[in-house]
């Protein structure tokens, strides 16, 4: 469960934390029916800094565009709503899941005239592979369970009821004893984690799945691409077999929530010699250089909370 903070933001109010709630009968449970975000705050030498807002609310109303879900407030006005909400909880580091979802209105498939309604969330959230995930990597297995092909559902979408093919992969991967899955495209090439995109490094060269593998196009994904090729590396986007992620070099998970995760074995097969490999530990270093640095090569990537 999610550490409990004092105020929710939802629909412009802000609410206790309990009292967050919404009717047994909203459209957005019983049908998937909404749109997500994860973004993260964090303690930087500047004070408290939203990472890349911006390209996080872009791809929030461009989900609910997709869905034909009209939100009722501006991008400012939910800009201005994560920050108060981070200052009222009193936190310099978070987590921040908005969201928006079909209210309550007509039951059926058709969800066209139903309300949408909009919370943001904020809590303290560590390592999401778990504690210690960084330092010694986590171990993954390939999925049994296809990734949705990108002609069944937008995949570039963060939409919340697509998220049950996830569910699967991860609760799979849990009961085999893994910390994580790894899921292929409907052509049997690697798609991504259960929600984090996945780089292979291969002779110093990282690859990583390109779009039509059914894959999120993922905020930290972006910052690492940029990031490794101003490090001088070659970062190719392609389809990737099974067959080349046992046998890279390294593997390495990114996403707002895993931020950077070494991958040290898939299938009881270990990646390299079995440990964080250098090239992953080096852009790992330099990811969490650059937000705790707040670094002003790349400050269109901060907002700070005043």
């Amino acid at each position: 469960m999610p550490e409990k903070t004092e105020k929710i933001w939802f629909d412009g109010r802000l609410v206790d934390w309990d009292h967050a709630k919404v009717h047994v009968l909203v459209h957005g449970l019983h049908y998937g029916s909404g749109v997500f975000e994860g973004i993260r705050c964090y303690k930087t030498r500047k004070g408290p800094a939203i990472f890349r807002l911006k390209a996080h609310l872009e791809r929030f109303y461009n989900s609910a565009k997709v869905y034909f879900m009209k939100i009722p407030f501006t991008r400012e006005e939910l800009s201005n709503a994560i920050k108060e909400l981070i200052k009222v909880n009193k936190l310099e580091e978070c987590y921040i899941r908005p969201i928006a979802f079909r209210g309550l209105g007509k039951m059926g498939v058709d969800p066209t005239g139903n309300p949408v309604n909009v919370a943001v969330a904020v809590w303290p959230w560590g390592e999401y592979l778990g504690k210690g995930a960084r330092e010694k990597g986590v171990r993954c297995t390939v999925s049994s369970w296809v990734r949705i092909n990108n002609s069944m559902l937008p995949m570039t979408a963060k939409a919340t009821g697509q998220y049950i093919n996830s569910m699967l992969a991860t609760m799979e991967a849990h009961l085999k004893g893994f910390d994580e899955a790894i899921m292929l495209d409907s052509r049997g090439f690697v798609s991504e984690g259960s929600g984090e995109n996945l780089f292979m490094v291969k002779n110093n060269v990282i690859f990583t799945p390109a779009v039509e593998s059914s894959i999120l196009l993922g905020v930290t994904r972006n910052t690492v691409i940029t990031l490794a090729s101003d490090m001088g590396y070659r970062v190719i986007e392609k389809n990737i077999s099974k067959d080349e992620i046992f046998s890279a070099d390294e593997l390495f998970f990114t996403g707002t929530a895993a931020e950077v995760t070494p991958i040290v074995e898939v299938d009881h097969r270990s990646i390299g010699n079995g440990k964080v490999g250098p090239v992953t530990k080096e852009i790992m270093d330099k990811f969490f250089n650059v937000i705790r640095e707040a670094n002003e090569s790349y400050k269109g990537w901060f907002d700070f909370v005043k």
